[in-house]
């Protein structure tokens, strides 16, 4: 079969009948490519000219009618890892038809192919493995990382998703089995950022695992020995980042995934002066939640710098989001940040941070130290420091107990309460919880999605801080400007345009986010801010700079529509 290779695959072209540039399968074997077949979608005059006669029954269907045959069946599972897998093998079969899904049904499908059910698909990723989706580089492949690379059929990469499976989501370390993951969020780059999937590439670094359950278990599909630490670690994952850009050049984008704490801000600090990455988990998080506090500022009043913020949890996530939240105040107040990080508290596993505290305090955790009698849990810093905004990052469910969201709201008109902890299980406290306690008048997101919630007769939309909001937009707004470094200012950029799509009808029903139906037009706004940012830094490398970053951003997106082929 003739086919598209160029044009296909940069999915920037409009025209669907595609030019004869490249040979690909016929009969049979293009049934099962699932990057060319399209099932009862082929014509008659396609089945004649590509030997498919009598491969398929007589019929022929619409993607439409796929599409609604498809999404059916889906509804008939009451397990959401049937729906998971379902998905996952439609991927295997039919791409284009896998993102037609995916995009016309974003809001009840990104619970199946992303958190909270891809966690437990990572649990059980042993057991239901069928065929392997991306690349798998362990201690083995130590010194030959550059040839697994080549192992891999696509060339041109644009952007990679890693990760070593050591914190997957709340869930903790799932070793091999976190490439569910990687998998997981580049679907996720291509059905809302449109970077077109051959050019996505999910990896996963197998140094070993400490999880006992997973090295006992007879299906287990990683190596079966203790986490490599240190130098072993530090070693491998250099080879890995040199290998990829001697391979894929400067303009590759890595994504670190998943990564536990200690590892994660020594890796984003090591390599990104000299690669372009970007760690979901610190800045992809801190982005969305940002973007999520300058809504809400519409609905609690006030500017940023008003506000006091009190964290559960100062890892990652917690760290992340309270370093954007004082960059943003600095940039809008022009006080330095080591100031305006004094409007952020944090409280971690052993109480409220401060600078007399005795234990020792890791790297990340020293700019949140300020000056404070010690404090020993959360409802008693609640009471000292009568905060207005309450963010939880911890991995810790049920943290915001009644008697915290009472105090909260005894000072508070409108208290804003963050539960981001994933899965559902993880969540800090629920909708209902929420709104309950706070007697209605708590404005609430959570990072897991949660039903509308009844009281006192009023209905509540609470609104879901996803980082997908935030990543695809961003990776595909780095990939339009060619850039070669991320920049804080990016991510800020990132905030400033997510904030700004939540419409007045939006804010009605309480939400601080718009909603997830029209994630594409999101995405582009947020890629033309990143890329707009990208050329104003001098770090885009795309000349000239497209006069329209919005328009070229929406002609650049994968198009899941199924091509015509000669």
């Amino acid at each position: 079969m003739e086919s598209t290779l160029k044009d296909m695959r940069d999915g920037v072209s409009d025209q669907l009948v595609t030019p004869w540039t490249y040979s690909v399968a016929s009969g049979y074997s293009l049934l099962r490519d699932p990057q060319y077949n399209k099932g009862l979608a082929f014509t008659e005059r396609e089945r004649d000219a590509h030997y498919l006669r009598g491969l398929l029954p007589p019929a022929t269907a619409t993607q439409q009618l796929q599409e609604k045959k498809l999404m059916h069946n889906i509804r008939q599972y009451q397990v959401p890892l049937q729906k998971y897998m379902a998905l996952t093998e439609l991927q295997e079969r039919n791409e284009r038809l896998f993102y037609k899904l995916l995009i016309d049904n974003v809001e009840e499908l990104l619970p199946i192919v992303y958190t909270p059910t891809v966690g437990e698909a990572c649990q059980k990723y042993g057991s239901i493995f069928r065929r392997p989706q991306g690349l798998y580089i362990s201690l083995k492949e130590k010194g030959r990382i550059l040839e697994v690379l080549k192992n891999w059929p696509e060339k041109s990469i644009q952007v990679i998703v890693v990760t070593d499976g050591e914190r997957i989501l709340g869930l903790g370390d799932l070793g091999c089995q976190g490439m569910g993951i990687p998998v997981g969020k580049l679907a996720l780059y291509t059905a809302l950022g449109g970077v077109r999937p051959s050019a996505c590439l999910p990896v996963t670094i197998d140094v070993g695992t400490n999880n006992e359950q997973l090295l006992k278990d007879e299906f287990y599909i990683g190596l079966r020995q203790k986490r490599a630490t240190g130098k072993e670690y530090a070693e491998l994952l250099n080879e890995f980042m040199s290998a990829v850009k001697q391979n894929y050049g400067e303009k590759v984008l890595v994504q670190f995934e998943d990564f536990a704490n200690h590892n994660a801000f020594e890796l984003l600090a090591k390599y990104g002066t000299t690669h372009l990455v970007f760690n979901d988990d610190i800045q992809g998080t801190a982005a969305v939640v940002l973007a999520g506090v300058v809504a809400a500022l519409k609905l609690i009043g006030g500017t940023l710098s008003d506000h006091k913020f009190l964290f559960l949890g100062a890892g990652e996530a917690g760290t992340g989001i309270a370093e954007l939240i004082a960059l943003e105040i600095s940039k809008k107040t022009n006080v330095p940040v080591e100031e305006t990080r004094k409007k952020i508290w944090l409280v971690d596993s052993k109480g409220l941070i401060v600078s007399s505290r005795k234990d020792p305090l890791q790297n990340f955790k020293k700019p949140w130290a300020h000056e404070h009698e010690p404090v020993k849990d959360l409802l008693d810093a609640v009471k000292a420091l009568k905060p207005t905004v309450l963010i939880g990052s911890s991995g810790v469910g049920r943290t915001f107990t009644k008697e915290v969201i009472e105090a909260l709201s005894s000072f508070n008109e409108k208290p804003l309460i963050m539960a981001l902890s994933n899965p559902t299980s993880q969540s800090e406290c629920t909708a209902e919880e929420a709104y309950t306690w706070s007697k209605g008048r708590a404005i609430f997101a959570s990072g897991s999605p949660f039903d509308p919630v009844e009281y006192d007769g009023k209905v509540f939309v609470p609104g879901q801080s996803n980082n997908a909001y935030i990543f695809p937009g961003f990776g595909l707004g780095l990939v339009i400007s060619g850039a070669i470094r991320v920049h804080d200012d990016m991510l800020l950029a990132a905030s400033e345009a997510l904030a700004g799509q939540v419409s007045q009808e939006n804010f009605d029903k309480g939400l601080i986010y718009p909603p997830f139906s029209n994630i594409r037009k999101i995405s582009a706004q947020i890629a033309a801010n990143v890329a707009a940012k990208a050329y104003e830094l001098g770090v885009a490398t795309r000349i000239p700079r497209p006069e329209n970053l919005v328009k070229y951003a929406e002609s650049c997106m994968y198009s899941p529509l199924y091509r015509n082929y000669r």
